[in-house]
């Protein structure tokens, strides 16, 4: 999907964003985005390490 979007679609995305948010609010929401990709990586790994623990039948 997000290859599809192209250099162009990119930049028209950040211009939107830091004519909506402002430029002191986007390394905010940067770190927020980046905290919760985080986030949901580590419980994916969990999740799958545990069913990869569980015993097989």
């Amino acid at each position: 999907m997000l290859s599809n979007i192209g250099v162009p679609g990119l930049i028209l995305i950040l211009v939107l964003a830091l004519i909506i948010f402002g430029p002191n609010k986007l390394p905010e929401l940067g770190r927020s985005f980046g905290k919760g990709l985080k986030e949901f990586k580590n419980s994916v790994k969990d999740i799958t390490d545990d069913h990869d623990d569980a015993p097989k039948k």
